[in-house]
Parts: C-alpha cells; structure tokens; sequence
C-alpha cells in the first residue's frame, strides 16, 4: 500500500514527466537587463493586469500537416540565447515579460520532407500565444528512375513533375545530384536500390530540407576508366513528366562506337526474328508493361534513339521490306514518315525486341548483352524482375525448339 505523502510525490513525478513531453523550455539562463520596464510595470498593471507582466508565458506551436520538425530560436537584441529542436505540437515556456527585454523574440522554424520550410518570429512581450504554420508542397517531386547501358556509356534518368535546378557535385567514388525544392517520393524507395549497370553500383537519396541529394556511386570499372559525366534533359509527354539524365561516358573509344553498331546491324539475319525467335518476342512483349515498353522505345531524345531507329530500318530489310504490327499494319521503315509511324508504335512491331535482343548480343557480347536489352526495353525496371520476364520468354523460345 502506498502512503498519502508517497502517492502525491508520485502523482507529481508523472505529471512532470507528461509535461516535459509536450513542453520544451526556452528561457535563457538570465533575465535581460534591469530598464524602464521595471519601473512602469508596476503602474500600467491597472491597465493589464498582474499576470501580463509576472504570469506564466507559454507559446503553443501547430503545424499543418502536423508533425514538422521544430528549430526554435530565442532571440534577445539580435544575439541568440537558446536554441532547441522539437516535434510540432509543442508548448514552448518562456520567461515572464517582466524578465524579457523589449527585443527578446521567438524564432519558429518548421520542416516536414516534402514541404518547404516556413519560419515565423513571435515578440516574447506581445499577447500572442499560439503559433499555426501553414505548410506548402514543395513545387517539384521526383516521381520516377531509369538507368541503361549500351555499348560502353551508362545513363542515369530522374523523371521530376517539374523542370529540375540541379547542381552536380563530384565526390571520391561517385558524385551527387542536388535538386533544388524537390520532394523524394518513398515509393521510389525499392526502385532506387535496384538501380545498378557495369557504371553504376548504387544509388539513394536524402531529402535536405527543401532540396532532394541524389548520391550515385560508380563502379571500380567507371573509375578505372575514368568516365566523363554528360548532362541532358528531356521529357516524358505520356506522364507529363520532365527527364534529368546523366550519362557516365568512356574518354576514349567513342568515336568508333557508330561504326560498331553498323557492324553489328549488318550481322542481324531474318532468322533472329523469325520461328522459334518470334515465340520469344511474342512471350517478352506480354511479360513487359505495355506503357512502360511504348515509354522506352518511342524516341525521346536519349543518345539511343538513333540505334533504335536503325534496328527498326534493319527490321524491314530483313521482313520483304515491311514491319508488320500487332494489328496486322504493315510499315515501310525505308521512307521516313512510315519509319517515324513504327517508331511511334515499336512496342507494337512483330520482331522487333527479338531483333533487340540479336543486336545487344551482336554489339555488346553475350556477357553483357542482358544488361544492355533491359536499358533498350525496360530501363525503369529493377534488373531482378526483369531478368524473371526475360528468363520465361527464353524458355518458352526453348521449348519451341525442343518441338
């Protein structure tokens, strides 16, 4: 049993400790100076009364939404006092007015991922007692990621809702993208832990304040080979979303890149996509996203596009100078307009990821030919999952063989 004196003690503790939870306490280690305040408060508390100048000073501080992040500054002639962090809400106690100077004010700083930052001052001697920030979306957001590689270069590609500032800051191992008022998106989370290419060995983001870093850390083989950093920027018109693209690009060795890809499109042979080959292209293009697939090979300015286009023109030559789509529409890929109306449908174009796949192994070698079709035809998609649709279009390519 609890005696009387022990259990108000008790009660005492706990209601400290619930206090101390809702409560952060801001006042200096001294009063300011002795000034005019002193000596009229006596007087003038006809006119407010008593508890103006000697009562309780609290300051109650909301954020919407709730939960932002609190900097709290207590600011007396310009000169910073105290200085505390809390979670919104909160109760800020303050000393009584008698104790503050005519200058002593409050600094309330909030910040929620994905607001920006608002900041507010509160004059301690003033009649206001609460504090509502409002917080703003920050004006952009990065919605989604892609990375390729294809014949020696990897790319990296941030989708934002906006047209992104980005800064680019070189680092031992990698580099860093900062976004200016740029939101993460936390569904992006998986999808950024896949992001991996011979260049690539990682990514992830922090959010900072109102700014988004991407970090980016490359390879030993991009370190070796002392890769360049190329920036581009395009958009996606289908989502409506703006492209940041870098390419992480060899010093040398570029300059015969063109005459590798002519190499490897004259290799390409009607067998590639035909029988047992078109069983294949029939199996990956229903494992694939169709969205995703029109997405990646419709021409949007990514130094692919040409080679896209050839292998499209390469189809035709090999096809009785014709692509045929799903529907039964036969294209001449010869004559531009019709080429720029297969390209505008390639995930439509019988024969053409099976011609991708010949192309990737004909260009890069078999090693790396996997890597380099998924950039061509999934970039947004995590290596392992496409690696699974891959696999299972193959075996139904092998068990057409095997018949």
């Amino acid at each position: 049993m609890v005696r009387p004196n022990k259990a108000a003690a008790l009660l005492v503790f706990l209601i400290g400790v619930g206090a101390s939870a809702d409560t952060i306490q801001l006042v200096p280690e001294s009063a300011a100076s002795w000034g005019l305040r002193n000596v009229f408060a006596p007087f003038s508390v006809i006119f407010v009364g008593p508890s103006y100048w000697y009562g309780e000073r609290t300051l109650k501080v909301d954020t919407t939404p709730p939960g932002a992040q609190l900097d709290l500054f207590y600011v007396r002639a310009n000169f910073q006092k105290r200085y505390e962090q809390a979670q919104a809400p909160v109760t800020i106690a303050l000393p009584t007015r008698i104790e503050a100077g005519p200058r002593d004010a409050v600094t309330v700083r909030a910040y929620l991922e994905g607001y920006k930052v608002q900041e507010t001052t509160v004059s301690v001697s003033s009649r206001q007692d609460t504090v509502q920030l409002d917080l703003s979306p920050l004006p952009n957001a990065l919605k989604a990621v892609s990375s390729s590689y294809f014949a020696g270069r990897g790319s990296l590609s941030l989708l934002t809702t906006q047209l992104a500032e980005v800064r680019l800051q070189n680092r031992e191992g990698g580099f860093t993208l900062v976004l200016d008022q740029t939101a993460n998106t936390p569904e992006l989370a998986s999808a950024l832990a896949s992001v991996k290419n011979p260049y690539i060995s990682a990514v992830s983001t922090q959010q900072l304040g109102e700014d988004l870093l991407v970090r980016v850390d490359t390879t030993s083989l991009a370190q070796s080979e002392k890769v360049e950093l190329r920036s581009r920027q395009g958009e996606d018109t289908a989502r409506g979303l703006h492209e940041f693209a870098i390419d992480l690009v060899r010093p040398q060795g570029g300059e015969n890149m063109v005459a590798r890809a002519q190499a490897a499109l004259a290799r390409l042979e009607r067998r590639d996509v035909v029988g047992c080959a078109a069983v294949f292209d029939d199996a990956l293009r229903k494992s694939l996203d169709r969205e995703a697939l029109t997405r990646a090979l419709v021409p949007h300015g990514a130094f692919t596009d040409p080679y896209l286009r050839a292998v499209m023109k390469r189809l035709g030559e090999i096809s009785d100078g014709a692509v045929t789509l799903e529907d039964g529409t036969r294209l001449n890929p010869a004559a531009p307009l019709e080429l720029a109306a297969a390209m505008s449908q390639a995930s439509d174009a019988k024969g053409y990821l099976a011609l991708l796949r010949a192309f990737s192994r004909e260009l890069d070698g078999p090693e790396r030919a996997h890597e380099t079709l998924r950039g061509l035809v999934a970039p947004e998609l995590e290596p392992s999952t496409f690696a699974a649709a891959l696999a299972g279009a193959e075996a139904q390519e092998k068990s057409c063989r095997g018949q």
